[in-house]
């Protein structure tokens, strides 16, 4: 299974993919594309379509993971996050890719056990469990592969029910209460 983490922006966006084989997680791809600023939203989206269309293309994977938009201090870069991210999830679905989303606080929690992890913190964690030597130039790249690893985890011991077809009515959240419940030793952190 391949799976493509994006990290939404208007101004950078993050993208991870990971591909999981025989039990092996491996790093296949990560990069963080960095838009103009100066060019019109619409252009800018344009451009985020275009290489999510690329990635999907080269790799292949069959899943996207996506960070859901969250409500800030300004509504505009909210709207724009949002726009970001729906452009990111047509690009899969009119590539028949299943679509996920997780919140921030969800995909801190998955990688370093702790929902209010810094950037840094998720970043270090990123860089050791797939051997990244030198940091990435943008913590979004980062970022979008702990998306990425967020999905597998939530549906970790569920892979091949899903894969199957059984079982396949489980929600997001029972697959990651089945995910907590089954590594506890992965969870770093909790109330």
């Amino acid at each position: 299974m391949r799976i493509l983490g994006i990290d939404p922006g208007t101004v950078i966006t993050g993208i991870g993919i990971i591909e999981i084989s025989g039990g092996k997680i491996s790093l296949l791809h990560y990069d963080a594309v960095k838009l103009n600023s100066a060019d019109s939203i619409h252009n800018r989206l344009k451009k985020i379509y275009d290489i999510c269309e690329l990635k999907i293309k080269k790799f292949k994977p069959e899943e996207l993971a996506v960070e859901s938009t969250f409500y800030g201090k300004n509504i505009q870069s909210t709207l724009k996050l949002g726009q970001a991210k729906g452009v990111a999830i047509i690009t899969a679905l009119n590539n028949n890719m299943n679509v996920s989303e997780y919140t921030p606080r969800e995909i801190k929690k998955s990688v370093t056990g702790s929902g209010s992890a810094s950037k840094r913190m998720v970043m270090n964690i990123i860089k050791s469990i797939f051997s990244i030597k030198e940091d990435p130039e943008f913590y979004d790249s980062s970022d979008a592969l702990a998306v990425a690893l967020c999905h597998f985890y939530s549906i970790g011991s569920n892979y091949n029910k899903i894969k199957t077809g059984k079982n396949s009515k489980l929600n997001r959240r029972q697959k990651w209460s089945q995910y907590v419940k089954n590594n506890p030793r992965k969870i770093l952190y909790s109330k």
